[in-house]
Parts: C-alpha cells; structure tokens; sequence
C-alpha cells in the first residue's frame, strides 16, 4: 500500500473492474432483492439529493448482495418530455429555427440526437458516486420495449372506460403552450396588489364589494359568491349584478366555500380561470366563460376594447376603466403565492382546455362497471392500509392515504412532440379510435369512420410512463426478451417477474403524489402485485445554515466538485457550475469564494458517502456541511493508516490462524465488541437508520480497532511470546478484514484497495472482488464477556492516566510515577495483569498501592469504580490546577447523575421503558454517585 490515501487514484480504477467482472448483476442465485432507481432527467447533471438518494440506495444493494440476495439495481433515465424539448428548441433557436419549422418527424429525430450524444451526462456521473447498478439492464422511457407497455396502459384502460377525453380546468404553461402537472409548477411568494371592486345591483339599488389580485378575469365572472347564513347579503341571493365593463348581468349565488369573516365576505367566481371557482361552477351549473387564448392572451368572448391585450396589460387598462368609472374601491400591497412553471418562469393560468384523463374518483361507470376509483384508487388505497406497503418512517403513509382519499382526476397529456404520442385516431366526425396503430384502431373501433382518420398530436404525461416503471423494465407486456438498440437483451418478463415487488423503494416526499402513488395504482392494476414492500422517505439535503439549495441562491453544492475538488484560480473553468447561465454562475463563485477562499479541498468519494450515510436520518432535511465531510476524509485516512500499521506488522506470505482461542484479553475483547458492532450494524440496516449505522461503524473502526486494539496489539507484538505474537498478528488482520466488508456498502473504493493487500494475507484470492465476498457471519465470532470486562476497566485506568496528562500538559514523552488508592480485590488483580501494559502505554513507572493507613501525596486523580488512580504532584502538577480540573470533573458528573434522575423521575419514562433500560439507569447513578464520593474525597484531601 502507498503511503498515503489518495482517492483519485484508487477511484479511477476499481469502478471499470468492478463494471467489467459482472459484479452489479444478479447472481442468479438466493432470494431476489431489487431496486428501482427514481430514473432521473435524461437532460440532468447529478446533484447532491441524487448522490444522497443513491448513496442510500447503493448502501442497500451492496449490503443485500454481500448477504447472499439475488440483487438486481434496475437504472434507466427518463425521457423528461418539456425539459429535453426545450433545450432541442433553445438550440433551434440559435439557428434561428423552430420546430415547426422542421416539422413533427425532423424534430423528433434532432431531439434523438441530442439525447444519443448528450443524454449519458448523469450516468456517467453516477459511476463516479461508485452506484453498484446492472449497467446491461439500462432502459429509457421512450425506448420500444417500454413504449410498448406504454401503449398497452393507454389501450387497456381506455377500453376499459378508465381514460376519457374532455374538456376540463389545468395548469398551463402559456410559453410551453403545454398543459403541465402540479410537479412542474412552484409557489413563489410575490409582492402583489389587492384591488376592491365594487358590483351593483341590476336595478341599481344596491351593491356589494369583491376583492381580488387578478381583477382581469373578471371579464370572466360568472356569478358572485356569499355565504348562505351570511345575514349582510341574503337579501341579494338570487338578484342579478352588472359585471362592470363588460354589459353583463350575473347572479349572486350562496355557497358554504365562502369564508364570511373574511375580507367583505363577497367572492367573484371565475370557473374558467380559478380552481375553486371552478369547482363552485360546477356545484351550480354555471357556464365557464374563457377569456384568454392559449397564450394568455385576452379573446374575444371579453369586450372589443380589451381583446389581443396580454393578460398583464389588461390588467392595467382594466384597472384604469374601473377607476374612470368610480368602481375601484381600494388598492393595497398584499403578499401572494404565485404559480410559475418550473420549466419556462412563466405564471401558470388555469386554462379550460381539452385533454385526456385517467378516471380516478367514479365508482361505477354509465355501464355499470367499476369506475376508476374502484378500478385503480382503492386498490392503491388498500396496499398501503393492509400493510403490503410500509413507509419509513410510517407517518408518510398518512400523506399518501391522505391525498388518494381526496384525488382527482389525472390529466395525462401534454402538447409537446417529444414523448410517447397518444395512441388515439380522429375521423372527419371527430368520433375516437384508439389502438396499437391506424389499423389496430380500425380493428377495435365500435363505429365505421368517417373520412380519413389523424393521429392525436398531444404526448403523455411523463410521469404516465414513469408510472409504469416497476413493471415495464422487467420486459412486461413482452412474452420473451426485450433488446435494447444494440441487440442485447436487457428485460425477460418471464424470467424478471421474480423482483417484482421490489424490496425498497427509496424516494423523496415531494413525489409521493405524483410518482409513488401512481406507481401502486398501475403495477396493482396490470400485475396484481405491489411495485415495492417498502418505501424509504429520504430527506431533502440543505445547506450548512438550513437553506434550500438552489441556483438563483448561488448556495448549491456539485457532488463532483466535493469530490475532486476546485482550486481557488481559475474557479470557473474546473467547475462544473461553469454551465449555469452568467447571473447564476456568478452567485455561485461569490458564495464558493466566500465559503472556502482557498477553493473547495478534495475530499473523495468514499468520504462523501460517508457524509452523507452519517445524515441519513429520519429526519425531512439534512444541512450538509463540508467540514463534517472534510472530518471523513481524515476517517478514511485513518483506516488506511491503520491498514498499513498492521501490514508492515506481517511476515511474508500467508497469517496462518493459530490453533486455539485467540491468546491475549486484548483479541478476545476486540473480537467481543466486533461481533456486538456487527449486531447494531444490521439491525440499523432493517430499520434504514443510516446515521446510527455510520456512528456505529465510525466508532468501532476509530475508537476501538484503531486508537484501542492497535495500542493494545504493540506490547504482545513486541514480547518474547510467540504464541501472542501470532495470535495478535492474526486478529488484527481478522479484525481489519471483516471491518473492510462491513464499511464496504458505505465506502466501497478505500476498502477495496485496502482489501485487495489484506484479503491474500488470509488465503482470499486476489482475483476476486470485495463486493463477491459475503457478510461477516456475526455469529461465527467469538466472544468473552469476562475479557471484555477486563479490557474495558484497563482502558478506563489507561484514559484517566492520559485525561491528568492532557489536562495538566504533562510531555507525552515524560515517564511518571503512578499510584494506585481504594478499590476492590479486583482491581488489585487487574492491576498485577495489565502492569506491564499500562506502563507500556501511558509512559508510566510501575504502579504502587498506598494503603489505606499510609500518608498520602497531593496527587492529580482519576476514578475507576471505586479506584483511585494518581499521580503525584510534586515537581509535575500545579496544585492549583488540579483543584480546577478536579471541580470541572465534579460538575461533569453531577450533571450527568442529575439527567439520570430526571428521567427516573419521570413517571412515563419508569412505566413504558424497558425494564432492562430503566435499570440501566439506576446503576449508571449508582457508578456515577461512587466516582463522585471519590472526587470529593480527592478535592478534599488537596484542600
């Protein structure tokens, strides 16, 4: 091994050979054990939520796969209709051109290439995270295999009277010219205007006063709202109102939606343009009235002065009608939640527009079979409420019950080109036809066709194929094996079925909704299975300070410029933030420059998953830090010193194992604590608590192996007894080995280099790789409380000698003399035992009791138990001093017996605490109380 730890280095390597040799494929053998990547924007760079996301998953697959599963991590991306679409049309534009001016076919094919010579970016990256996924297996949403199942979906539910076509209120994108999710859109708190209207009465009589932010739609009114038992305007209920500026009259309707406490308690209701209104519309057989063309533009159902006005500017000029006419009220600044498409920045406008829906609230159809929400909702509804599905941590089930009991319908098509078109067919009469193809759809039709038929122009929602992924990347609905463009089989139904379910399906809370929940919904309805048994909710990654990572704020972090690294000069060049627009990127080099002026350390892959495995907690947000990361890389740098250690500690050749139990207290405590760490390790991998999984191996491999057993391993490695030498040599390597295995699904690149020079050392072949290696076998390891018990107290003897030195800058080189006062029989034996070794390891002289009777030196002490141990202050220690250090001490121990006794003085603690726990803490205060007497007892004898 080099002398030092260099990432880069060992990085570059191992994931190619790990690739080449098969070892991220199923075995083929054991129970099977999968999971389905979130399969990310064919258009994306990694981010740190998917090196988080991965890190979690790859930990899993690794650790599953070493326990004998037949694992399979199934990768693909997705093909991101608007985001890809818009980049081809954004370059387009550089030439001047636009799609329609290469027409449907042309641009289809321009989008290919782009994504042939583009779309690999995040996969590529994902290899550099050090993601065990089946590469061979590798699908896409808009390759055959999968838009075949699409298809199929689309077909099948159709005919099944789960999908319609109609006319219907959604979010538009008036620059996409697209109708887009509730995932494409973000609320983004603006500074806006309030503005109060007010309507009279048709007779003139009376009138009353609405409030509005988009007093533009009220070209579009329809009716005005008030509470039923609102007693200020029941006598209005039923009159009509003139709409100003528009020569219409509407009527005021009661409606309980109406809150009447606030603002005047009158409501204009616009169904076209507003949600809620929409839904009141329909309550009330209303008749939407559109005002705005698909471009947000004002038409001609609003009067001829304001018609071909942009919205924003019909806002104005109605504005200034209103006033001209004494109708504007009031004016005042007021905060509103504004929706803008993530996609183009534009505010969304709710738009009627005609469009294709899958059925998910009717219980029964017109013919009497059952409706969507039978069909497809209660099923989905059921999997989770029977427990086939858990989620972790549980409370997201209640999220996920939450929205499915309150859905509605899913919009499923886009106005794009890229994406997998409808399947749907128009005669000259406009009646539907749907199937396969023009002919199929012609097979299936119920009526004869009028004319020539036309394909639908829309696309899916992306998020319908998505839906299918569980399912569609195993080969279904082919019968035999898919192959990919390269004539390599990727999927075989017949024989891939067994993942389905997957074991864990690890995802982040903003998507329950709109890829979770509709996975169920589709793989229950075509499989009659669950996609997954469980769905881990991993948190969203902030910044240090808690902040959201974003762009606009210049606080993101790339996962590639953590891990490689980014010198101060030329900052621009070697980061990958070098992409971003110059407004943004600029953001992003003052807040890198400010944060790390010496530019952004090279911390390495492994250190970054472990980072991030450390944070993984059930918690909904993480803030990473780059310092806390910076702490792992020295972890890293710690188990390879330590490797090093014990190797230049080997003969050549072979470490053959002795004959019998392990000689030393010392192996046979290490061997004790290794076997408990391996316990926690795998109970924390049931129970996805990542962060206490880290902890534990973080503190076994540093605390115990490195900074304890190492220490303890020197004096029986530098002793005449050949049988400890051996001993020793051999569980150290045994130790580091199954260390290695155990950290191996957090920091896969360091314990495979370090493995590849210890593994020989123990018989393992050279040519195999960590990751073909099982799971250390917990139960196989010795163990021995009665040595552990010796060790533990030796090290508590062997800590209170070094805290005096620390605290009192005693040379660590100084050898000094130790005393010994109080304690039990035991500790006397102890003490005979372990002289040679804490002589050895704490630079001291051999200990000596003072009895009970004898004058005793101002000394500096530690307690054990009831054990005394000191060192004399004369010509060492300020007296002075020691009293300081003795009263921090005592407070210390104070604070932790007074935190004992308040949860033992909590009656809820006492009553639901396991027994085993609650007695726990009684004895912690009885062996804190012994070491206070003792302190006290010292403080008092210096006076």
């Amino acid at each position: 091994m080099d002398k030092s730890f260099e990432p880069r280095q060992i990085e570059s390597k191992w994931y190619a050979r790990w690739e080449a040799s098969g070892d991220f494929r199923p075995t083929g053998h054991g129970v099977p054990y999968s999971i389905l990547l979130p399969p990310p924007n064919v258009t994306g760079t990694l981010h740190m939520g998917h090196a988080f996301q991965q890190t979690v998953m790859d930990m899993l697959i690794r650790y599953h796969r070493m326990r004998g599963f037949n694992t399979l991590w199934q990768v693909g991306t997705d093909h991101a209709g608007i985001a890809t679409q818009k980049i081809v049309e954004n370059q387009l534009a550089l030439e001047d051109k636009t799609r329609h001016d290469l027409g449907r076919e042309p641009f289809v094919e321009r989008v290919w290439q782009w994504k042939e010579e583009s779309g690999s970016t995040i996969t590529n990256q994902m290899r550099r995270l050090g993601v065990a996924a089946d590469w061979s297996r590798e699908r896409f949403t808009m390759d055959e295999g999968l838009s075949s199942a699409v298809r199929k979906v689309f077909i099948d539910w159709y005919r099944a009277g789960l999908i319609y076509r109609g006319n219907r209120l959604v979010n538009w994108d008036p620059v996409l010219g697209t109708a887009v999710s509730d995932l494409e859109v973000n609320n983004v708190e603006r500074d806006g205007h309030m503005w109060s209207i007010r309507y009279l009465t048709a007779d003139g009589s009376d009138s009353v006063v609405v409030a509005t932010t988009r007093p533009e739609t009220m070209l579009g009114d329809v009716a005005v709202a008030v509470h039923p038992e609102d007693e200020r305007y029941r006598h209005l209920i039923g009159k009509q109102l003139h709409l100003p500026l528009t020569g219409r009259e509407i009527p005021v309707i009661a409606d309980d939606y109406v809150d009447k406490d606030f603002g005047t308690g009158c409501v204009k209701i616009t169904p076209a343009h507003d949600f809620n209104d929409y839904a009141i519309g329909q309550r009330h057989g209303l008749t939407p009235i559109e005002i705005f063309t698909l471009a947000a533009k004002v038409n001609d159902n609003a009067p001829e002065k304001y018609r071909g006005l942009d919205r924003y500017e019909a806002r104005k000029v109605v504005l200034a009608d209103l006033e001209a006419s004494g109708l504007l009220v009031e004016t005042k600044p007021h905060k509103l939640q504004v929706p803008v498409s993530q996609r183009s920045d534009a505010v969304i406008e709710p738009m009627l527009t005609d469009q294709w829906f899958v059925d998910l609230t009717s219980d029964t159809q017109k013919d009497g079979r059952p409706g969507g929400r039978k069909a497809i909702t209660e099923p989905a509804l059921d999997a989770v409420r029977s427990g086939d599905i858990k989620f972790v941590p549980e409370n997201w089930s209640t999220t996920y019950t939450q929205w499915l009991d309150n859905i509605q319908d899913w919009c499923i098509s886009r106005q794009l080109w890229w994406g997998h078109r409808i399947p749907a067919w128009y005669d000259e009469a406009g009646n539907i036809f749907v199937g396969e193809d023009e002919a199929d759809a012609r097979t299936h039709a119920t009526t004869t066709p009028v004319g020539a038929l036309r394909q639908d122009d829309d696309v899916l929602d992306t998020w319908f194929s998505s839906a299918l992924w569980p399912f569609s990347t195993m080969g279904w609905p082919a019968n035999g094996p898919v192959k990919n463009e390269r004539g390599e089989i990727v999927a075989n139904w017949e024989n891939d079925k067994i993942f389905l379910p997957s074991a864990v399906l690890v995802t982040g809370f903003d998507i329950i909704f709109f890829w979770v929940a509709r996975m169920v919904m589709a793989t229950k309805y075509f499989t009659g299975q669950v996609p997954f048994r469980e769905v881990y909710i991993n948190a969203i990654v902030r910044d240090a300070e808690g902040q959201k990572m974003s762009k606009s704020k210049g606080n993101t972090l790339d996962p590639l410029d953590l891990i490689d690294g980014i010198e101060r000069e030329p900052l621009v060049e070697k980061s990958t933030k070098s992409l971003l627009i110059p407004q943004v990127r600029e953001k992003v080099e003052k807040r890198i420059r400010k944060d790390y002026p010496d530019g952004i350390p090279a911390i390495g892959t492994d250190a970054l998953r472990f980072t991030f495995a450390a944070l993984a907690s059930y918690s909904r947000t993480i803030n990473f830090d780059i310092k806390r990361a910076e702490g792992y890389k020295a972890f890293c740098n710690k188990l390879w010193n330590a490797a090093r250690f014990v190797l230049m500690n080997l003969p050549e050749g072979e470490i053959p194992a002795p004959a019998g139990a392990p000689v030393t207290e010392a192996e046979r405590w290490i061997l004790t604590r290794l076997k408990q760490t391996l316990a926690e390790v795998e109970q924390h991998f049931v129970s996805y608590r990542f962060d206490l999984l880290a902890q534990t191996l973080y503190e076994f491999t540093w605390n115990e192996y490195c900074d304890w057993f190492l220490e303890l391993s020197k004096p029986a490695l530098s002793s005449d007894d050949a049988a400890a030498v051996a001993s020793t040599r051999h569980t150290l390597l045994v130790v580091l080995e199954t260390v290695l295995r155990a950290l191996h699904p957090l920091i896969p690149f360091i314990t495979e280099e370090i493995w590849q020079a210890v593994g020989p050392k123990l018989g393992m072949s050279s040519e195999s790789n960590l990751l073909q290696r099982p799971w250390p076998d917990a139960a196989a390891i010795p163990t021995d409380d009665a040595a552990s018990a010796e060790v533990e107290w030796f090290k508590n003897v062997l800590s209170g000698i070094r805290r005096i030195r620390a605290e009192m800058n005693i040379a660590p080189g100084k050898t000094i003399p130790l005393l010994l006062a109080d304690g039990d029989a035991n500790d006397r034996l102890r003490t005979a035992k372990f002289a040679t070794q804490i002589s050895f390891l704490a630079r001291v002289e051999a200990p000596q009791w003072i009895e009970s009777s004898a004058n005793e030196p101002a000394a500096a002490a530690a307690v054990v138990g009831s054990l005394r141990v000191l060192i004399p202050l004369a010509g060492l220690i300020d007296l002075g001093a020691e009293k300081a250090r003795l009263g921090k001490e005592i407070g210390r121990i104070e604070t932790e017996i007074k935190k004992c006794e308040g949860k033992l003085g909590n009656a809820n603690f006492v009553a639901n605490a396991p027994a085993e726990v609650v007695m726990q803490e009684r004895q912690r205060i009885a062996d804190w109380n012994v070491q206070l007497g003792a302190l006290r007892e010292q403080a008092q004898k210096l006076g």
